[in-house]
């Protein structure tokens, strides 16, 4: 539905703010989430708001055929692919059978898997676990 993206894509521009360059995320030049690593070919400073809504409709929402996932299992697991990667979203889908709570548990485990085995990527965990206690919340 429509108004399933609409809302999910608002919670989505929440934590995908404007333009960042940080060396040490691994998809290096982005903005609203769109990262160079990503896709090479889009000049992502100048990337525009709206272009940014129609990357993420057709390649995540789309995708992940969220439009036959009811609420709030579509907006978990877009925002869960917007952050996590699309392989992510559809592996937690399924070991989690479409437990909302569990969907985010598995999600936090793997935030946190991540931060211990790469320590350049511990300073991005608050703002990862605050984006999914976000989300919980969202839902709620």
């Amino acid at each position: 539905m429509r108004e399933n993206f609409d809302k999910a894509f608002k919670f989505i521009m929440k934590w995908e703010g404007g333009y960042t360059n940080d060396k040490d995320d691994p998809g290096g030049e982005t903005k609203y989430g769109i990262s160079k690593k990503s896709y090479p070919n889009i000049d992502i400073k100048n990337l525009t708001l709206e272009r940014a809504k129609e990357i993420y409709k057709k390649n995540y929402w789309d995708k992940l055929n969220c439009d036959k996932i009811s609420y709030p299992m579509d907006l978990i697991v877009f925002d869960t692919a917007v952050n996590m990667g699309i392989s992510i979203a559809n592996e937690f889908m399924k070991k989690s059978k479409g437990d909302p709570k569990e969907f985010i548990i598995l999600r936090i485990k793997r935030y946190k898997e991540i931060a211990e085995k790469n320590k350049k990527m511990e300073k991005f965990l608050l703002g990862w676990l605050n984006r999914t206690i976000d989300l919980y919340f969202y839902i709620s």
